[in-house]
């Protein structure tokens, strides 16, 4: 059951364009700190930190640690949406974004094989995996603070200028690691160049943290606490992961299974793309890095326009059209990769990253959140968001290459990224539309209209 939300009156605008500046700069920044660990991956650390392995082997290793920092995001999920759903938006995201720049910088300052042996990649498995505490932390709170501070009828637009933070530090880190490249020797790019662009970090996250400072809870959660505050006796006290569990697991678990296609797909755009394009097919790391940066700015661009669509047509039916049309250009995008050419390149990550991939990702984040109680919202939409993470995106490099390895074409790729896209439609199919509908409802309200989608699923 939807149902439609009465009109209530939002911020101001200018207050709004203060608010989604603070939720692209906050997700921009801690996308690029987890990003440029994906860059690095695929062009340094094989050979810094697994240098008695083979290219193949290292690549894989390298990739794996990539991982570990999605199999931290679920226990980021829960932590800081304990943090967000029982002592506010703003702390919870604060203290993510302290702890992704704390674990990045120490990356950059992370000594080499060469000089402590093992110690190395054991260090940087551990500093991966608080950053990826960090940002499945962050993801919750970035989205929220634009969420639940937006006019209704603008949920969409709003909320993705928090998506937008994805291909934004994708922007920054790539710029960072082209302007290494460029101004560097070979030699010194992986003796010291690689780490330039994390120790930036420390400065962008204390310029995050000073803005943050600056910015209120959001109306919902202060509407949540007042209610809490007069009604003492309905502040329950279990843990919010552990009610949203018990009342809304299928949900999540169907939140998930839709994320993982725009996951996956992000992925093999941002990470896995990039190490094929240059070790597999031969082009440049220039060319690889600025296809991906066009792309991006692409996808920067038009994630408004896919938010604000999505506030008149459905975050449903937009979800449904991107994963379906992603799921037909995979079988494209491969082999245009495969061509080597510069301009069809481009037109195969423009198409793909900066088109398709953007008609899911804009709606992603409100289209999840709504599905949740203003006291649940934070941990719900963390929890689905980040198991999706760990199925998808986390392993995606790693699938891939073994993949490739197995296989060696790019089609057992193409038929893999077609596979996640047709598990997102079918989850989506799942869902019920949430555009319309009143997010602060009661939590009991909520978790009758969970046990109304399960009796009811929305396939048509």
């Amino acid at each position: 059951m939807v149902a439609t939300e009465q009109p209530k009156p939002g911020h101001p605008t200018n207050k709004m364009g203060k608010i989604a500046f603070a939720a692209l700069s906050a997700s921009s920044i801690e996308n690029y700190d987890f990003f440029i660990y994906g860059t690095a991956a695929a062009l340094v650390f094989p050979r810094i930190f697994f240098p008695n392995q083979s290219s193949l082997t290292g690549a894989m290793l390298s990739f794996a640690t990539f991982a570990v920092g999605f199999v931290a995001r679920p226990a980021g999920g829960i932590l800081f949406g304990h943090i967000g759903d029982v002592y506010g938006r703003r702390r919870a995201l604060i203290g993510a974004l302290v702890g992704m720049g704390l674990a990045t910088t120490l990356i950059g300052l992370l000594p080499p094989h060469q000089v402590i042996g093992i110690a190395a990649p054991l260090l940087l498995v551990l500093l991966r995996f608080l950053q990826g505490i960090a940002l499945g932390g962050q993801q919750g709170g970035v989205v929220l603070l634009a969420l639940e501070n937006a006019p209704p009828r603008r949920r969409g637009f709003y909320s993705s200028f928090a998506q937008a933070g994805g291909p934004a530090g994708i922007i920054l880190g790539n710029l960072a690691f082209i302007a290494v490249i460029r101004s560097t020797a070979p030699e010194a790019f992986e003796s010291w160049g690689w780490r330039v662009p994390f120790l930036a970090s420390a400065v962008l996250i204390a310029l995050a943290i000073r803005l943050q400072f600056t910015l209120e809870e959001t109306a919902a959660f202060q509407t949540l606490r007042k209610a809490k505050q007069e009604q003492p006796a309905r502040d329950m006290k279990s843990s919010p992961a552990l009610r949203v569990f018990r009342g809304n697991f299928r949900r999540i678990v169907i939140i998930a299974g839709a994320y993982i296609g725009i996951n996956v797909t992000y992925y093999l755009f941002m990470t896995f793309a990039v190490s094929y394009s240059t070790s597999v097919v031969g082009i440049s790391r220039d060319t690889a890095l600025l296809a991906v940066l066009v792309a991006a700015a692409v996808q920067l661009v038009m994630l408004p326009v896919s938010g604000a669509v999505s506030d008149r047509v459905g975050r449903r039916v937009m979800l449904l059209a991107g994963s379906g049309a992603l799921a037909v250009w995979s079988f494209a995008f491969w082999p245009l990769l495969n061509t080597g050419s510069t301009p069809l390149i481009m037109i195969a990550f423009i198409v793909g990253l900066g088109l398709l991939h953007t008609v899911m990702y804009g709606p992603q984040g409100a289209f999840f959140a709504e599905a949740f109680s203003t006291g649940l919202r934070y941990s719900g939409f963390s929890l689905g968001l980040q198991l999706g993470s760990v199925l998808g995106g986390g392993l995606a490099p790693l699938i891939a290459t073994s993949l490739f390895a197995a296989t060696g074409t790019s089609f057992s790729i193409t038929a893999y990224m077609a596979l996640v896209c047709a598990i997102t439609f079918g989850a989506v199919l799942l869902m019920p539309e949430t555009h319309t509908k009143d997010i602060d409802v009661p939590e009991e309200q909520h978790e009758q209209e969970a046990v109304n989608d399960h009796a009811h699923p929305k396939i048509g």
